[in-house]
């Protein structure tokens, strides 16, 4: 089931789960898409602070508060797309905060 997100991000359950787990834990959380570095195109979830957003990311939506920002020039390329956050087994290969838990959230464009 999707909810928990607004503008054109949306989280499954057990994503919102996680989100809940890593601010109880780690305190205001953001996320940034990734265009392609570290884990190819997985979402991003770091400590508010952690990461030096410039001019260029955009907020497309929230998760269960929780900033989603994505590079203006690669969503463009991207078309806009709307996203499901869900979480997979396996840390990935990046340096998001919910590796430690062994899940890695992934994004996926519902149709």
């Amino acid at each position: 089931m999707a909810g928990g997100g607004t503008g054109r991000v949306q989280a499954t359950d057990a994503a919102l789960a996680a989100i809940d787990r890593l601010r109880a834990r780690h305190g205001p959380l953001v996320f940034v898409q990734s265009g392609g570095c570290c884990d190819g195109s997985a979402p991003v979830c770091l400590a508010e602070g952690d990461i030096l957003l410039g001019p260029d990311d955009v907020v497309i939506g929230e998760l269960a508060g929780c900033p989603f920002h994505v590079d203006r020039e690669l969503d463009a390329r991207w078309n806009e797309p709307s996203f499901l956050i869900d979480v997979a087994p396996g840390g990935g290969d990046t340096f998001s905060l919910e590796g430690p838990e062994g899940i890695h959230f992934v994004a996926r464009t519902p149709v």
